[in-house]
């Protein structure tokens, strides 16, 4: 069944209460998401020091709207940034609950962030609804308080327009956000937010009970407790919990110990006491006793991050340099960490996919094995066990565990991968008990929580029959799609997918998704095949990045040869590729996702429209190496430089080159889709998508609006070049940068060969030439800089730092 878009929820506008870390935070990404909003705080009840010094009183504006107005500045410092660029921060008007509270009335959405106590969160409530008006959504960010208990007192219209809206922190980078619905909750209003909430702030979002904590926090704390006990009762160190609990077990790199550092221990605590006080079971009270090694921390002052110190403490080591010293449990003090090591850890490293080392990791018969089992069994019967009383399905619990905190698979997914009839008779004949339903389903002959049917649908285990999952039409999958045999071309780098509708799509699934032969090779055969088969093509991938640029290993290897014809047809067949892409009389719509680095820009900039994620990471970044683009990036970037000179007659292309220069020369990486508009490797055409989980979709889209709407390929012009003018400026100011020790005698060598080619070489300013006659500068300038050792050493730097990376 597929879900379509309910057009009639219309937010426009936004007020958000409370501007601490979270409030502030959900106020930014709605200014991300174009939302205009109020962020309101309490009035200051006495002046700083810097105000007293103004001589301004607790009556004026600026005294009284300072905790907004600092919260809106602060935005524009934290790293990360919680907002796509610093502009959008004028999206936010800062106030005070004394002051500006009636003006809640002209939004469409009122979200409250306060303390999370209860009766602060009722007398807000009831302020709030003073100024209510029928049709505005209320909505609370607790994260475990109930949504019916805040809303006693409450009319039942205000009841009926009420819920929770958990967002993770920080809002912009998780997706998940917990819709909790109250008893007298609209249902056809809970539904239009969730569609709201997915398309316009790109979330995924989770349906949730009004019970202690919700889904990912219920489920997440209890596994963290799991954890803590394990390690308390079997004496593993900080060490070994995060080196099992982490990517071995398809967990993020922070794994356990180091999350609850990035949380706060103190934060942890709270949660944990929140659920033992709000549930009526013993057995559950019990198992929701806070950790005594959490409790010495805590009334240590030992929060974790915040304070220096929790599980670990960064540390001066020898020479000044940072280190990060673990926690010995033994003697609650810091020593160096002890990497551990062992057949299981080993085989989970070298094992591929989530599911991969899940199963490396339990079958290694080794000690890290026993602690995988222990804590993941637990967690995997208490999720099934909460089922029904948390959320009302298998998917909404797995969903919540991958975009709350980040597990590659959710606790049902985790019991297919490892086999649900074998662990559950192993849990059985260790003395566990399984939840009835869990029972019954196995008796049936099921095998697994999911299956794939044919077509490419997905059902899960709902009340004890097989239910299908509900995915909207803007989800497009390129595996599913594999899957049902959509594959038109492919070989070992790249395929051609037909996305129905007669559009094509390009991906890329080398490693890392790294141009080499393989994918320029695809690029050139589906080029060939949509010229004569499809309306258009869409080039985007489901990688975890969209590409980290051109094979550098190739390079380096054919640089030490000195196989300088190599790297040349290497370069030209790169060239080549970009410019049958450009040609192409079908429109090409690129996705660019995450990392987009170097060739990966290279491979967008042919297109007619980018279309990128909100999290693209954009940049030409060759100069860190020693190079400099040759896969038409230079040429790109000085094609557009004349074109808008030409824009504005008796213009120079001389500024437009120079913020090339500047560009490309410094490496620059946009933080989001919206600024690598800003820095100029987006056009103003370009669009960012809200939702990434709808990019191909979206691009799909467009490459029909443009093949039925008359859209004709841009022929090729000629281009106005800067000239032996505009280099001389460019190599001047690499050269005071020099002088100044800003960069080194190689990176003036790098800077100078870059201008050259921005310039067009030594030709008068203004002088018109081709694309090739660009291509050719490009290709020249990266073959001399391939012959300079100190080159060959960056690439060889960057290969190395890149493996330890990954490892």
């Amino acid at each position: 069944m597929t879900q379509t878009m309910n057009r009639s929820m219309a937010i426009r506008s936004a007020a958000v209460i409370g501007s601490g870390i979270m409030g502030s935070g959900i106020a930014a990404h709605l200014a991300n998401s174009g939302i205009p909003c109020l962020l309101l705080d309490i009035v200051p009840d006495r002046l700083t020091e810097e105000e007293e010094k103004r001589g301004l009183t607790l009556e004026h504006p600026s005294v009284r709207n300072r905790l907004a107005t600092a919260a809106i500045a602060k935005m524009k410092k934290t790293n990360p940034a919680p907002l796509y660029v610093e502009e959008f921060a004028d999206r936010i008007t800062p106030g005070n609950l004394e002051d500006d509270l009636p003006k809640i009335a002209g939004v469409d959405w009122i979200i409250e962030v306060i303390v999370e106590k209860l009766e602060a969160k009722q007398e807000l409530l009831g302020r709030i609804e003073r100024h209510w008006k029928p049709g505005i959504v209320v909505s609370s960010n607790t994260s475990g308080i109930s949504i019916n208990e805040m809303a006693k007192g409450r009319s039942e219209a205000f009841r009926n327009h009420f819920m929770g809206t958990h967002f993770f922190n920080p809002p912009r980078y998780m997706k998940l956000i917990e819709i909790i619905p109250g008893r007298d909750t609209a249902p056809g209003l809970v539904l239009r937010m969730k569609e709201w909430c997915e398309t316009k702030l790109g979330k995924g979002v989770v349906l949730a009970k009004d019970t202690p904590n919700f889904i990912a926090n219920r489920i997440g704390t209890y596994g963290l407790l799991a954890i803590l006990q394990e390690m308390a009762e079997k004496g593993y160190t900080v060490e070994e919990i995060d080196a099992v609990t982490g990517p071995a077990m398809g967990r993020p790199k922070s794994a356990s110990l180091r999350t609850l550092d990035l949380v706060g221990l103190d934060t942890f605590e709270h949660v944990v006491d929140n659920v033992r006080s709000n549930v009526s079971d013993p057995r559950e009270q019990a198992l929701f006793s806070t950790p005594a090694v959490i409790s010495d921390l805590v009334s240590g002052g030992r929060l974790g991050e915040k304070t220096g110190a929790g599980f670990y403490r960064k540390s001066k080591g020898a020479g000044g340099a940072s280190e990060i010293l673990a926690l010995d449990l033994a003697v609650m003090d810091y020593r160096p960490q002890r990497k551990p090591s062992s057949g299981s850890l080993e085989a989970a490293k070298q094992a591929k996919g989530a599911r991969g080392k899940l199963r490396a990791l339990l079958g290694g018969g080794d000690r890290y094995s026993e602690l995988a089992w222990n804590v993941l069994k637990r967690t995997l019967l208490y999720s099934a066990a909460k089922l029904g009383e948390i959320a009302d399905s298998i998917e909404e619990i797995d969903n919540a565990m991958k975009w709350g905190f980040n597990w590659e698979l959710g606790p049902f997914e985790t019991w297919d991968a490892i086999g649900l009839v074998a662990s559950a008779q192993r849990m059985e004949k260790e003395g566990e008990a399984l939840p009835e339903w869990v029972r019954s389903w196995i008796a049936e002959g099921h095998t697994s929580f999911y299956a794939q049917e044919s077509g490419g649908a997905r059902s899960y285990a709902y009340e004890g029959r097989w239910r299908r999952v509900e995915e909207r039409e803007e989800i497009v999958s390129l595996k599913s799609l594999k899957e049902q045999g959509k594959t038109i071309k492919a070989n070992g780098g790249a395929s051609l997918i037909d996305l129905g509708d007669g559009v094509a799509c390009l991906e890329f699934h080398s490693p890392n998704n790294a141009i080499g032969a393989d994918i320029l090779s695809m690029i050139s055969q589906g080029a060939d095949e949509v010229r004569r088969n499809y309306e258009g093509l869409v080039i985007a991938n489901e990688g975890k990045n969209f590409c980290v640029g051109a094979n550098i290993m190739l390079l380096l290897m054919e640089a030490q040869e000195e196989e300088w014809d190599e790297i040349d047809g290497i370069i030209r067949q790169f060239q080549n590729a970009m410019l049958k892409l450009k040609r192409l009389e079908k429109p090409v719509v690129a996705a660019p996702h995450r990392m987009t680095l170097g060739g990966g820009v290279e491979a967008c900039l042919p297109a007619d429209l980018v279309i990128a994620s909100p999290e693209t990471y954009y940049g030409l970044v060759e100069v860190g190496v020693g190079l400099i683009p040759a896969g038409g990036g230079c040429k790109e970037f000085a094609l557009r430089a004349s074109e808008a000179a030409a824009l504005l007659p008796g213009s120079d292309v001389q500024p437009h080159v120079i913020r090339a220069f500047e560009t490309i020369g410094m490496a620059k990486v946009s933080s989001s889709g919206h600024d690598a508009k800003k820095l100029g490797y987006l056009r103003e055409t370009d669009r960012v998508a809200a939702n990434p989980d709808f990019q191909i979709y979206e691009a799909k889209q467009a490459v029909l609006r443009m093949a039925r709407g008359g859209w004709e390929p841009v022929p090729e012009r000629k281009l106005a070049v800067a000239g032996s003018e505009g280099k001389a400026l460019m190599q001047l100011g690499a050269i005071g940068m020099r002088e100044s020790n800003y960069i080194s005698d190689h990176d003036l060598k790098i800077a100078k060969k870059l201008a050259h080619v921005l310039a067009g070489g030594d030709l008068p300013a203004g002088t018109l030439v081709s694309e090739q006659y660009m291509l050719d500068l490009e290709r020249e300038a990266f073959l001399s800089l391939c012959g300079e050792p100190l080159t060959q050493q960056r690439m060889q730097h960057m290969l190395t730092k890149g493996k330890a990376l990954r490892n």
